[in-house]
Formats: structure tokens, C-alpha cells, sequence
């Protein structure tokens, strides 16, 4: 049974078992006016009781069940006159709800069924009958196809709409991606110029032979860092170049235990940076949490170094339960407020990457002078 139906749906199956009792009683007022046998053996309780329940379950199973209702409705048709009417209108429902080639052995079973009980009370009128019930049945067969046809064609109809709109939608996302890759590749063309050319006065300051040592060292570290920037970049314009479902970047992805590998570099470019690892078992530490940590201290770094240079940085990792990562440094007393960290899109990636893992958040200057970079990932 399936109750769960829309008003508008509801309205119409009350309208077809309205039909359907009209109907029903119609033929039973002409058999009484003209009956095949006497009309003391009618019982007009039993007829309408039958009739009752046949409007019943047409209205509650027509749906869901339309060949087993039909069916149903053709054994009852025996036993009351009133169930004629609701027979006709459940092959009606056979027809409009089922394919014809199911609908239409049904209907001329009926109707064989009502000739043979016709011929067998000797009814006077049996061409007559023969032919009504006949055209009934073929109005109803013929209507019911041509409803399930209009439905159809009004559901392929809406599915073409929607793969149109699927599409056009499609189409733009690949215009989209297609201009974004474009715009990548700009980039790059302008990026690699620029980085290939501080690359190559870093290596010619690296190996003067009148550069004193801290310098040549700190070329050498600005020379590397390039090498390396040009090497993401390529990357991720190769990414971009990619089509190939589920292509992974060459070069391994950073994990939380290269985060002491980028202290150091900091150091070597002349950062006074402390960090405090507190984790006991590194390789516990899911990979994808241990990349975005690698980021976030990143971003906490680069930020140190741009708008607080000089100042002593710590870096604090604690993994329990959750991974702590805190990140403090000094502010400069001559910088004003506006230019504190925190105002540019670095920290608004930052955000974005602990979203995805579910994590917090937080950044902002503290009492004591110094900006703190906080995150926390879940594990």
C-alpha cells in the first residue's frame, strides 16, 4: 500500500473510484430494469457491499499493484453487477500505468470472461451487451495508452531539459578550467623568467671569489630556495597539463617529518627560529594531516620573515589526541598595526586547508606583543 501520494494525486484516484462507483451502479440500476433472470435473486446488499469493497482497494492499490487489482477485479465482477464498473476502470488503470502488451490480454480476458457469463444466464440482449462492454473496454484500453503515452513523453521531455542543462553546465565548468590553466600558464611563462634570473645572480654571488662567508652562504640558500620554487612551479602547471583521472604530482608530497628539514632552512637564510616537537610517534600521524601541518608552519614562517624580520620565531608541535600547531614571534615596535600579519591571503588558505580537515584556527596579536598562529588538527 502506498499512502505517501501528493494531494493533487490523491484527487485523482478519488475521481476514478468516483467514476468507477457511478459507473458500477449505473449498470446495476438497468439490471434490475432488465434483468436475465428474476429480480428476487438480486440482493442489493450484497451487490453494494461488493461494490464497496472493489472501490476500496482500487482506491488504495490502483498505483502501486494496477495488474493484480485488475485481476482482482475481474474474479469479483462474478459475484456483483456493481464490480463491472470497477473492473472496467482497473484495466483503465492497467493501461495507463503498465505497457499495452499487458493491459491489452487483460482486457479481452475481461471481456471474453463477461460474454461467457452473458451466454451462460441466457441473457436476451447478449450481442447488445457484447458490443457496449466491448466499446467500454476499448475507450478505456485506448485512453489509459494514450495517458501513459502524454506521461512519457512529458518525462523524456523533462530528462532532455535536464541533460541540456547538465551540459551547458559541464561546458562552462571546462571553459572555466580551460581559462584558469590558461591563466596558470601565463604565470608561469612570467614567474620562470623572473625566478631563473635571481636564480643566476644568487649562483654568481654564491661563487665570487671575494664574497665572504655568510654571504656566499646566504646566496647559496636564496639560490636554492629559487631552484625550488621553479620546481613547484613546474609541478603545478604539470598537474594543470594533466588529464589523466587520479595523476598524482612526481615529487613526494611534504609530511610533518620534513618540518624540522624547513626549520633549518630558515635558519640558513638567517632566521633565528626555535622549534619544539613534541610528538612522540611521528609515523602515527596520517600523511594528509602531516602535509597541511608542513603548510601551515610554512605560511607561519614566510609571514615571521615578511612583516617581522629579525624577530625570534618558535615553533611548538604537539600531537595527542588532536596536532598542535603554534607558531609565535616578536613584533617589531616600529611597525604599525596595519601592516601585522594576518592581513594578507595567506592566512585565508591557511583557514581553508584546516576546514577540510575539520580543525580550528586561530591568529591575532597577544598581550604581550608577539602575533601567535595556532591550529589545530584533528587526528
Amino acid at each position: 500500500m502506498n499512502l505517501r501520494r501528493s494531494w493533487r494525486d490523491w484527487l485523482g484516484d478519488a475521481g476514478i473510484t468516483a467514476a468507477a462507483g457511478l459507473l458500477g451502479l449505473f449498470l446495476l440500476q438497468a439490471t434490475i430494469e432488465d434483468p436475465p433472470y428474476p429480480e428476487e435473486e438480486i440482493s442489493l446488499g450484497l451487490e453494494l457491499a461488493a461494490g464497496a469493497v472493489s472501490l476500496v482497494i482500487l482506491l488504495l492499490f490502483r498505483r502501486r499493484h494496477p495488474l493484480a487489482v485488475a485481476v482482482t477485479m475481474i474474479v469479483l465482477q462474478w459475484a456483483a453487477t456493481t464490480v463491472f464498473g470497477t473492473a472496467a476502470v482497473a484495466v483503465y488503470s492497467l493501461a495507463m500505468l503498465r505497457p499495452w502488451r499487458v493491459a491489452l490480454p487483460v482486457a479481452a480476458t475481461s471481456l471474453t470472461l463477461i460474454i461467457a457469463m452473458f451466454w451462460l444466464v441466457s441473457a436476451p440482449d447478449l450481442l447488445e451487451g457484447a458490443v457496449v462492454f466491448a466499446l467500454l473496454y476499448a475507450v478505456a484500453v485506448t485512453t489509459g495508452m494514450l495517458v501513459r503515452s502524454r506521461r512519457m513523453l512529458i518525462a523524456s521531455l523533462k530528462e532532455r531539459a535536464v541533460a541540456a542543462e547538465t551540459e551547458q553546465r559541464l561546458r562552462v565548468e571546462e571553459a572555466r578550467l580551460l581559462e584558469r590553466e590558461r591563466i596558470a600558464r601565463e604565470m608561469h611563462d612570467v614567474l620562470a623568467h623572473r625566478i631563473s634570473l635571481l636564480a643566476v645572480h644568487a649562483g654568481a654571488l654564491e661563487f665570487r671569489p671575494d664574497m665572504p662567508d655568510d654571504q656566499r652562504e646566504a646566496a647559496g640558500v636564496i639560490r636554492q630556495s629559487a631552484y625550488e620554487a621553479m620546481e613547484d612551479l613546474r609541478e603545478v602547471i604539470g598537474v594543470l597539463r594533466d588529464d589523466t583521472p587520479g595523476a598524482d604530482p612526481q615529487r613526494p608530497q611534504p609530511t610533518l617529518a620534513d618540518v624540522s628539514g624547513l626549520v633549518q632552512e630558515s635558519r640558513r637564510a638567517g632566521s633565528r627560529v626555535t622549534l619544539d616537537e613534541r610528538i612522540p610517534d611521528p609515523a602515527g600521524v596520517p600523511s594528509r594531516v602531516g602535509r597541511h601541518a608542513y603548510r601551515i608552519v610554512q605560511e607561519g614562517l614566510t609571514n615571521a620573515r615578511k612583516h617581522a624580520p629579525g624577530a625570534r620565531v618558535e615553533v611548538r608541535l604537539d600531537a595527542g589526541t588532536d596536532l598542535d600547531i603554534e607558531i609565535v614571534n616578536a613584533l617589531p615596535p616600529d611597525r604599525p598595526a596595519l601592516a601585522m600579519p594576518g592581513s594578507g591571503a595567506g592566512l585565508v588558505g591557511l583557514a581553508e586547508r584546516v576546514a577540510l580537515l575539520g580543525g580550528t584556527l586561530e591568529h591575532g596579536r597577544t598581550g604581550d606583543g608577539r602575533f601567535r598562529l595556532r591550529a589545530r588538527l584533528p587526528l
